[in-house]
């Protein structure tokens, strides 16, 4: 089969574009910025890319037009694919149709943690001779690539992140309702996606429909610390389930240790230490549910508890980027306000040992959730233990769309200024940043480069 990919170029079409050509598919793909370094894997795989979206492009005569969520009505290869009839589907369905429609699925669905944990979950099973797919929404250290169809063997077994965003423009459920897992995780469930969620309830059925996916002989993972995941159960469950964040029947609980080290408790029996570098509740809470989903599976609890020593994260997960003259700085893809303060929460508990240190937090606000204002409130307290905050937002700090970015911070005093200028805003972060200082830039884009240009001038100053 001839498949074209409008929107190829994003984290998820990509990985679609690579399952695709492994599955044995011809892959060709358009989007509206073909650049590196998306650009340059999916060409090392034999993808031909074509920038723009041309209605000319129909001339390739596919078998079928996959379409990302990104494309709209308007966009003129979509309006030439409407106007001749020609075959088209979402990305989502085309995956479960294709890819997952013979395998074991097991799906991480949740507001946050989802790529961190969904790249733990490959690694354990990888690790313990299982030789998963895997579709995941960044890139784990591990492995270095978001998206495999197996590894060195077959598998039957296939890792995915389960997003609730929308699946397309003609198709308004979460993307995850095409995945039909087998082993569900349910991380945590928060208000987010202001732009096509108008309040918690909603996202809260998108769960619902996720869970009526889910077999009757599998298995339900889901965290007991949440009141709105309890509700979504509450709605219907027809498969098994398991708990995990607090000790209680079926359920997955822990005891931290020194450093950031844990033990690993099932119905109050310790199963073993997970011995690692990672920061952070949030990062033992996604530990648990990995080893719980494991479980499912057949990996015995101690396996997982052993692989999880060897995880090296994800890239844009804390990944520290360089150390200058003592200053370390680091890239973390936060940007929902729990994240945030999570974030920072496991960055000062690992310098707290050493006094003098200080956090620098370095915010870009660029989510759509963000951009709209719906947790400006929230922003102030999410950074409250940072030492000292720096944010950007374009247009005079108003992102654009009509909030005040200084206005939104002055809970935090002088701690915290807002900048329009990405320039002005690192030589200030230069001023500011002495020996031991960990300086952690928060965004879910690019943030114009921002890392290496700090680095760059602390090598000079």
């Amino acid at each position: 089969m001839h498949i074209h990919i409008l929107g190829i170029c994003g984290t998820f079409m990509g990985g679609v574009a690579v399952l695709a050509k492994a599955a044995g598919h011809t892959v060709t793909g358009c989007d509206a910025n073909v650049y590196p370094p998306m650009s340059t894997q999916l060409q090392e795989q034999g993808i031909e890319l074509i920038n723009g979206y041309d209605e000319g492009q129909i001339e390739l005569k596919p078998d079928l037009f996959v379409i990302g969520n990104v494309v709209s009505r308007g966009n003129p290869l979509m309006e030439a694919i409407l106007n001749r009839g020609l075959p088209y589907v979402s990305g989502p369905q085309w995956i479960g149709e294709h890819i997952l429609n013979d395998k074991w699925v097991l799906g991480v669905a949740g507001t946050h943690g989802k790529t961190t944990t969904t790249s733990m979950l490959a690694w354990i099973l990888e690790d313990a001779g299982y030789s998963p797919g895997f579709l995941i929404g960044g890139v784990p250290l591990n492995f270095g690539i978001s998206a495999r169809l197996h590894g060195e063997k077959e598998s039957s077994f296939f890792v995915i992140e389960a997003d609730e965003y929308d699946t397309a423009f003609f198709d308004k459920r979460s993307k995850f309702v095409h995945y039909r897992p087998k082993t569900a995780i349910l991380n945590n469930l928060e208000y987010d996606h202001a732009d096509i969620f108008s309040d918690i309830s909603a996202i809260e059925t998108q769960f619902h429909h996720l869970v009526r996916t889910v077999a009757g002989n599998g298995r339900l993972i889901v965290n007991n610390r949440e009141p709105a995941l309890e509700r979504v159960v509450e709605r219907g469950c027809w498969s098994e389930k398991e708990w995990f964040g607090d000790e209680g029947k079926d359920s997955w609980s822990m005891a931290e240790k020194d450093d950031d080290d844990f033990d690993v408790f099932f119905d109050g029996q310790y199963q073993g230490t997970v011995h690692w570098d990672l920061t952070g509740e949030h990062n033992r809470l996604n530990a648990l549910a990995a080893i719980a989903a494991a479980r499912h599976v057949g990996v015995r609890p101690e396996q997982s508890i052993d692989s999880l020593s060897r995880f090296k994260n994800v890239k844009r997960r804390m990944e520290c980027r360089g150390n200058v003259g003592g200053i370390t700085v680091y890239d973390d893809f936060a940007h929902h306000p729990t994240a945030i303060a999570t974030t920072i929460a496991g960055l000062k508990k690992k310098t707290a040992s050493v006094p003098g240190q200080r956090i620098l937090a370095v915010l870009e606000p660029r989510s759509n959730t963000m951009k709209l204002g719906v947790m400006k409130q929230a922003l102030p307290q999410s950074l409250q233990e940072a030492d000292m905050v720096f944010a950007y937002g374009a247009d005079g700090g108003k992102n654009g769309l009509g909030w005040d970015l200084e206005q939104a911070l002055l809970p935090l005093g002088d701690r915290a200024k807002a900048f329009s200028d990405i320039d002005r805003l690192v030589d200030e972060i230069i001023m500011a940043a002495q020996p031991g200082d960990h300086v952690l830039v928060m965004s879910n884009g690019g943030f114009g480069g921002i890392h290496q240009k700090i680095l760059d001038k602390l090598s000079v100053k």
